[in-house]
């Protein structure tokens, strides 16, 4: 639980005397920041003249240095007046998530009369007013008032900063347990709640916290009131259940016990336009709330999964340094964690993610079907899959490899699990979504009703007796084209996905970053791929994969296989709905013109809809008397 505790403030309020006090009292190293100014800063400040941003550059690169070295060793205490946000940055760069800060706060008048008092300090009290003037209060610190005694001061800091946690996990479902020992792993000090159900749920966070070492310093409740008040303000709490009305309950049950300007972190698959009212409504009650995507399963939560954070920036920047730091990292060490924009847009791209998900599974599951109908079982085909990853490597299609690998007795379990797929609702939500926006996701719809086609099980046992199949011979398509023909597929999906996220940010006035969101999403994420590290580098010069000279050349390449691995199921009677999909919407998208002249003209006949010309480029709508 290493953290360097940064006393701030303008000059004259205490901070040296706090700080030093505060040292001796945790038994931590203290050091003066002033001591480590260069001398051509002191003599500029002796002189009676200020020191600029210029000057002050390397001297917080030091003290930024100084934290670094200090956290290898224990936690300490630095004074510096950091008086500017981007100072703070520099402090804080890199350990933002074990750095705490105390400002120290003064009215003019007081610091004034202090600064006359002192002797043998080599700022005049001149200079105090463009200390003020350049002053830009913290936010996300511990806030007290330099009239009070040292002692209450210290005593302040230890029960606010020592004593209580920064930070509150609500729910202790599978992915709650595992962001809890993410972030205690992490060094942060948290507190956990999970409710009490007399003879169902009973001292489930003490239970688990039992269980797992790194939880020895988290604190565990079953008590609303307990856990709010063991948390620092403005709290700080994630809440990890189930999405639906039970969010809204929760919400009504802590809103009692919080205060002005805490923070409620909604980290389930949530319905974004839930999100962008609980943001409306909590906005009025001024308590903040983020909408926040999770994305990497059991194990990303724990090892570090990717966050899309939709909200308010400036609660964003509150939260940043614990969901930065425990999230993936991609490969520049950078987190897959980011702001995406206002109100639900991050529930919303979570939503959308999943949406693709759908699709990448569905597509390795028809890959599955045809290579078993060429005569290969689980294990060959998992050497099939297993050479494909130099090509087309996905998380995907490496758990789809472990999956088929697995046995149970001298049988693959993948033999004895029932065909019959479930969903919770978010590609039904992206479905509706991409009707709702007018934006052709065909192959999420698609991979949707696939999955609610495999759920009417007897009736597909029926149907299968009543159309039997009429073609046991083999299709005729080699490993290779399935290859292809899955590339093809897996590029048109990520471009119906990214283009429902472009329509979005266009029509809630999002502006979402696409290259950021694809970074973000190339690990710790379910959709985490090699074509997903390829879409950050595209989307910086366009939105539309389908305008990139590569991605175009790529797909011209593969269409022959997809058109014949396609052809050749449809024929052998193995359902494909989103490989054939894929081609269905290319060749569907890339015609000049298309037969929708026919249905606008039966529009028109039975419901005097109007049409428009081709031979009229005025836009002019035009009604006829078919009769």
């Amino acid at each position: 639980m290493k953290k360097v505790i940064f006393i701030m403030g303008v000059s004259g309020c205490g901070k040296s005397t706090i700080g030093k006090l505060l040292s001796q009292e945790l038994g931590l190293p203290f050091f003066d920041g002033d001591n480590f100014h260069p001398e051509t800063n002191i003599k500029k400040m002796s002189s009676g003249h200020a020191l600029n941003d210029d000057d002050r550059q390397s001297w917080l690169e030091t003290l930024n240095d100084l934290a670094k070295q200090q956290l290898a060793k224990n936690s300490c205490v630095i004074v510096c007046s950091a008086l500017k946000q981007k100072y703070r940055e520099t402090l804080t760069k890199d350990i933002q998530h074990s750095s705490k800060w105390v400002f120290l706060q003064g009215s003019f008048e007081q610091i004034k009369e202090r600064i006359n008092n002192r002797e043998g300090h080599f700022m005049s009290s001149d200079l105090l007013k463009s200390q003020f003037d350049t002053l830009e209060a913290p936010k996300n610190a511990l806030q007290i008032a330099i009239s009070l005694s040292p002692e209450n001061i210290i005593k302040t800091i230890k029960n606010e900063l020592m004593t209580t946690s920064e930070f509150g996990l609500f729910g202790l479902g599978v992915m709650g347990k595992s962001l809890c020992r993410n972030l205690a792993t992490n060094g942060f000090k948290i507190s956990m709640f999970n409710r009490h159900v007399e003879g169902v749920e009973e001292d489930i966070a003490k239970n688990f916290k039992a269980q797992h070492s790194e939880l020895d310093q988290a604190e565990a409740f079953d008590d609303i009131s307990s856990f709010i008040n063991s948390l620092q303000t403005p709290r700080k709490i994630m809440l990890m259940v189930n999405a639906g009305k039970t969010i809204d309950h929760v919400i009504e049950d802590l809103f009692p016990f919080l205060s002005k300007g805490d923070i409620l972190i909604d980290g389930g698959n949530s319905n974004y336009n839930k999100t962008k009212e609980r943001f409306a409504y909590l906005k009025t009650k001024n308590i903040h709330f983020i909408g926040a995507g999770v994305s990497g399963g059991e194990e990303g939560a724990l090892k570090g999964p990717s966050i899309m954070l939709g909200g308010n920036k400036e609660t964003y920047k509150e939260v940043q340094p614990f969901l930065e730091a425990i999230a993936a990292k991609d490969k520049n060490n950078l987190p897959c964690c980011t702001y995406i924009g206002n109100e639900g847009s991050g529930h919303f791209v979570k939503m959308v993610h999943n949406g693709i998900e759908y699709v990448e599974m569905q597509l390795l599951a028809e890959v599955f079907m045809v290579l078993k109908k060429l005569g290969n079982n689980p294990d060959e085909i998992a050497t099939i899959l297993e050479s494909w990853k130099t090509t087309v490597n996905s998380y995907l299609l490496e758990i789809t490899i472990a999956i088929l690998r697995k046995k149970e007795g001298d049988d693959w379990l993948v033999n004895k699990i029932m065909d019959k797929a479930g969903n919770k609702g978010t590609g039904n939500w992206t479905t509706i979504t991409t009707a709702q926006l007018g934006v052709p996701s065909t192959m999420i719809a698609s991979a949707l009703f696939a999955r609610y086609i495999s759920f009417y099980k007897e009736d597909r046992i029926l149907a299968s007796q009543n159309f039997p199949s009429s073609n046991q011979v083999k299709p005729d398509v080699s490993t290779d084209e399935i290859l292809k023909a899955y590339q093809f597929a897996r590029i048109i999906n990520h471009y119906q996905g990214f283009t429902l996220i472009q329509e979005a940010s266009k029509s809630y006035k999002w502006n979402l970053n696409l290259s950021e969101l694809a970074r973000i999403w190339t690990n710790g994420c379910i959709i985490k791929s090699d074509l997903m590290i390829e879409l950050v580098t595209i989307f910086k010069t366009t939105s539309n994969i389908l305008t990139n000279e590569n991605i175009l050349k790529e797909l011209n390449t593969l269409k022959p296989a997809i058109k014949k691995v396609v052809s050749e199921c449809i024929l052998h009677e193995l359902p494909i709905p989103n490989l054939s999909e894929s081609i269905n919407f290319l060749h569907s998208f890339a015609i000049a013109n298309s037969s929708a002249n026919i249905i606008q003209a039966q529009r028109d006949y039975f419901g005097a809809h109007t049409y428009q010309r081709k031979d009229d480029t005025s836009g002019k709508f035009y009604h006829t008397n078919w009769n």
